[in-house]
């Protein structure tokens, strides 16, 4: 008694430990070379959402960067016609904002409605350059779960084949392979999705941010032109 107990409690442990041993690896490898295609399509629009995503969150977090007094020295160089040392500021400060007023106290001297068009074309080109290739996490957040289920037909398509040759005898290791493709791609789909449709939305909201700074420091600068002086 003690040693069929035995037998069947080491067989046990051993029916466990394999199941333990199940990883990532042998679900896609045994997804046969279709899952593996997809996969492997899927790890590559990864790898390019991470890039994207911490290209452009540096990109903007740097771009974010804006001195306190910034727009006080703009109110001291400009009320005191020293506006050759307002640009230089601008230049030195090398941010977005800084660009914009750069742009706009270039243009003193003529009508403020050209001041203003003058700024507003280059807010457009700055906020151009801040989301420079943020669409394609967009596009990668719609198109991963679409790839993803293009792989759970492949498998169904494989484990429908493996019953219509099987001649009536269904086993369900023979499904094996089209089934794991089915569900390894569509997580693996789900998960890219996910990511990129997080990692864009965080993007947009930073992004935004700037903006509505961007736009601040112009309305303030147009009314310092408006000041009486």
């Amino acid at each position: 008694m003690i040693s069929f107990y035995q037998e069947n409690t080491g067989l046990l442990e051993e029916v466990v430990s394999e199941e333990k041993t199940l990883s990532i690896y042998n679900l896609i490898v045994d997804g046969g070379l279709g899952g593996q295609i997809i996969i492997a399509i899927l790890f590559v629009l990864l790898a390019v959402a991470f890039y994207i995503y911490f290209e452009r969150f540096f990109a903007i977090k740097s771009a974010s960067k804006v001195d306190k007094n910034f727009m006080n020295q703009i109110k001291d160089f400009v009320s005191n016609g020293k506006l050759d040392a307002a640009k230089a500021l601008c230049k030195n400060t090398n941010t977005p904002t800084a660009r914009l007023i750069e742009k706009g106290i270039s243009r003193i001297g003529k009508p403020l409605d050209d001041i203003n068009t003058a700024i507003e074309t280059a807010g457009k080109l700055e906020v151009y350059q801040l989301e420079k290739n943020v669409s394609v996490l967009a596009t990668i957040a719609g198109a991963a779960p679409m790839i993803g289920f293009l792989g759970t037909v492949i498998g169904m398509i494989v484990a429908i084949h493996e019953i219509a040759n099987a001649g009536g005898q269904i086993d369900i290791k023979m499904l094996s392979d089209g089934l794991y493709t089915a569900m390894t791609t569509t997580v693996a789909g789900l998960i890219v999705g996910i990511i990129a449709y997080v990692t864009y939305n965080h993007l947009v909201v930073k992004t935004n941010k700037i903006v509505y700074q961007m736009e601040a420091k112009s309305v303030e600068f147009l009314d310092l032109l408006n000041e009486p002086v």
